[in-house]
């Protein structure tokens, strides 16, 4: 197996689909779960001092949790743990005048697609099966984590915005 991409992606040899469930290894699924929930947590704890009546925090999920994804099992299965975890630190900090709320992009333009996050022929078409039919731009993301951090969404806690491309979700 070779290593693909900034998720360290697994693929069997002359395969361009992702490995099976009983290929990620223990090592690969606790990283996963490290860098994308763990460290968010940890984040939140060393911050929790520091925020004060009117702060907000504001989690990235993704469209993933909630379409599923075949092929990003330890992936999609981190950005639930993101979700779940954004709706419960909401009820945790509420109290104390604490907003926390979530963003959850579909397919996004990054530098990091060209870098071998997926086989070359998925990134030909990458967001091509979202309703508008392409891939999102960071700028047309970065509006809905502003949003969520400033005052004009004080009204708003433990909920999730969806620039996706317009793929509708429920949740």
């Amino acid at each position: 197996m070779r290593a693909r991409g900034i998720f360290d992606r697994r693929y069997p040899e002359g395969k361009s689909d992702p490995a099976a469930i009983t290929d990620i290894t223990p090592e690969q699924l606790q990283r996963t779960f490290q860098t994308n929930i763990f460290s968010m947590f940890y984040l939140v704890q060393a911050a929790r001092p520091h925020l004060k009546k009117g702060a907000a925090v504001v989690n990235c999920t993704s469209v993933t949790m909630y379409q599923g994804s075949g092929g990003l099992l330890d992936y999609s299965s981190t950005k639930g743990a993101i979700t779940a975890f954004t709706r419960s630190l909401s009820e945790n900090l509420i109290e104390d005048g604490i907003r926390v709320n979530a963003v959850a992009p579909g397919p996004i333009w990054t530098p990091l697609n060209p870098s071998g996050g997926a086989p070359p022929e998925k990134i030909e078409h990458f967001g091509e099966s979202t309703p508008i039919g392409r891939a999102g731009q960071p700028n047309e993301v970065a509006p809905s984590f502003l949003f969520l951090a400033c005052e004009d969404s004080s009204y708003m806690s433990g909920q999730t915005l969806h620039p996706n491309g317009g793929t509708i979700v429920n949740g």
